[in-house]
């Protein structure tokens, strides 16, 4: 006997797609069957991204996307959505930190991290979730199945972190934010819920883990390992398949047992 999640037919928008665990998740989406819309400031990357896609015989399209700004949100949304088609899933992926105490975080470095983490999330989620909304407006109950918004937290939402402390109150705001979708949301047929990964080996961040502080952190580990963007594979296409549709407003940790 076999299971498998299908999602042939869908349209997925994953935002910070260009590079790390949102590059890994657009693949993932597009295995799964559905079309995906690459979303980021760098766009030669993602042409190279959607070029891989399509050799594996995915369908991927790319749009220029800046989180902090209102205009490029609407822009993309609506160009998706033309290119593409309404949007079934949006992966809520953009983020940023930097690593300072909390002492020499000065006003830039706080709107730095909120206005893309928060802010940007935030209004990302709000332009595909009208959408979705005025989608289920006139169906039956329970019979909407477009709605899946997948946003990425993280394990320092739930377990706070030296000189990442900006970063850690950014991603609990979205934490609170996906319980509030959720809850608004969920009597449509949208199902809103948060993946909250731990470390995770990218290319991105690989060199930080040969460095000194980066063995300590690998140290600190229960199984003293890193993750990789694989082993979200299965939780994303799960959430946002129509077989988890009894799953809303979660707050799911991907951290190896990190946050015990």
């Amino acid at each position: 006997m076999s299971y498998s999640l299908d999602l042939s037919g869908r349209v997925a928008l994953i935002t910070g797609a260009s590079s790390g665990l949102g590059a890994q998740f657009a693949r993932t989406l597009a295995s799964a069957g559905a079309a995906v819309v690459l979303a980021s400031r760098r766009v030669e990357m993602l042409k190279s991204l959607r070029a891989d896609i399509e050799a594996e015989g995915g369908d991927a399209h790319v749009v220029s996307l800046d989180v902090t700004s209102q205009k490029s949100i609407d822009t993309a949304v609506a160009f998706a959505e033309k290119e593409v088609g309404p949007i079934d899933i949006l992966v809520n992926n953009s983020g940023v930190s930097n690593t300072q105490r909390l002492v020499d975080v000065n006003e830039e470095d706080f709107d730095f991290i909120f206005n893309t983490n928060v802010r940007g999330a935030f209004f990302v989620a709000q332009a595909v979730g009208a959408r979705m909304l005025a989608r289920a407006k006139d169906l039956e109950p329970g019979t909407f199945v477009g709605g899946r918004i997948i946003n990425i937290a993280s394990m320092a939402a739930m377990r706070v972190l030296p000189q990442i402390g900006v970063y850690c109150m950014s991603k609990s705001a979205v934490v609170q934010m996906t319980k509030a979708m959720a809850l608004e949301w969920g009597k449509h047929g949208i199902n809103v819920n948060a993946i909250c990964p731990g470390y995770i080996d990218t290319e991105i961040n690989s060199h930080h883990w040969q460095t000194e502080q980066g063995q300590k952190l690998v140290n600190m580990m229960p199984r003293k390992r890193l993750g990789h963007p694989k082993d979200l594979d299965a939780l994303l296409v799960m959430l946002a398949s129509p077989q988890s549709d009894f799953i809303n407003g979660a707050v799911i940790a991907a951290d190896d047992g990190f946050g015990i």
